[in-house]
């Protein structure tokens, strides 16, 4: 079984924040005292495995301090919303990831999230729907626990149990020692793994499943899908899938599931108290105009207030559009407006107030 970083330090005695030089000196001291050239006892192969299986570990972490790596209860809090969410929605281009999320139950062996990034319209996401997820995914060699060889024992050929070959120059002066390639150092025997080939990882599988996106997501939502529970075939990994939404080209959408649309009218059709046709998640819907009043409210048929909640209110912005140039029967039937309204009983309150002022302001200018 392969060793977590923390368990890698551990094995060599060592905190884990020790230096690369204090590594490959533990390395040092407990393989002079567990090589199996030189401790004849039963378990000396099995433990000089483990320390060359901590060494490498940690030489593919870089030497650096190893961060705790999450429990199954850490990564379900990482993820808001239901852990047992069969559904969530993405697109079919997503990011495969091999973040350490869960153990495989009877197995001890680390079940790895496949990371996705889902792009959804407005609609998708306030509606909720059906997406197929298509891509492919591998998994970390069990014959080889992902090392991509297995250790023999014994001291490795080419560099005779040293751990370092000699380096040349250019002109074949030797120059110094060189870490052996065939052992990384070790100074132990191995050979490539015959069922990975060297790779540590089983060949790429192509994949396909159905999942379901709850209606209510919003941007940067975090989804957990158990894909065991997947369909037409069940996934080796779990999903985790952060939600984007589209930019939309009429709506704007507000914190508190409020949804906001500006919508241009013919400004005949306003002033004469028309229908107009409006969009809204769930298509076009007709809207009386009232003469005077730009702001409408449509009564839930907004966005979702919260994911798998009612859906909140819809804002519509009316902004009238006047011709730029009249036609000629526009402008007979202006004129013919203009003069029922000139004046008489026909002439607005407002208007007669506002000439009635008029006429007091001028007298007082000749008196």
């Amino acid at each position: 079984m392969r060793l977590g970083t923390n368990d890698a330090f551990a094995e060599l005695g060592l905190a884990s924040d020790a230096s690369e030089s204090e590594v490959k000196a533990a390395w040092r001291r407990l393989a002079s005292q567990w090589h199996p050239d030189r401790n004849g006892s039963a378990g000396a192969v099995a433990k000089m495995q483990r320390i060359n299986q901590a060494f490498e570990e940690i030489r593919r972490a870089g030497f650096r301090a190893a961060a705790p790596e999450p429990s199954a209860t850490d990564a379900e809090e990482a993820a808001p919303g239901p852990a047992t969410d069969p559904g969530a929605g993405f697109d079919e281009h997503g990011e495969d990831g091999a973040t350490a999320f869960r153990d495989e139950p009877g197995t001890g062996r680390q079940r790895r999230p496949i990371h996705r990034k889902v792009k959804l319209t407005l609609e998708e996401a306030a509606a909720g729907c059906i997406k197929v997820l298509r891509g492919k995914i591998t998994e970390t060699c069990r014959s080889c626990e992902g090392a991509g060889h297995q250790v023999l024992g014994g001291n490795c050929v080419r560099c005779g149990g040293s751990g370092a070959v000699p380096k040349r120059s250019f002109f074949g002066w030797p120059t110094g020692l060189a870490e052996c390639e065939a052992c990384l150092g070790g100074g132990i025997a191995r050979q490539p793994c015959a069922a990975c080939r060297g790779s540590g990882k089983t060949a790429a599988r192509s994949y396909q499943a159905k999942v379901r996106i709850p209606h209510g997501v919003r941007r940067g939502d975090l989804l957990h899908v158990d894909g065991r529970r997947l369909r037409p075939e069940r996934l080796p990994a779990d999903l985790e899938i952060r939600v984007e939404l589209l930019d939309h080209a009429f709506f704007e959408l507000d914190d508190d599931g409020t949804l906001r649309c500006e919508v241009p009218v013919d400004a005949f059709t306003w002033i004469a108290g028309r229908q107009a046709q409006v969009p809204t998640l769930s298509g076009l819907q007709p809207l009386q105009l009232s003469r005077g009043r730009l702001s409408y409210c449509l009564k839930g048929q907004g966005f979702p207030t919260e994911r798998r909640g009612a859906r909140g209110d819809q804002w519509v912005t009316l902004v009238p559009v006047f011709p730029e140039r009249l036609s000629t029967d526009q402008q007979i039937l202006l004129d013919q407006l203009c003069a029922t309204t000139s004046g008489g009983e026909a002439m607005d309150e407002r208007l007669q107030a506002w000439q009635r002022s008029l006429r007091t302001w001028e007298r007082g200018l000749r008196g």
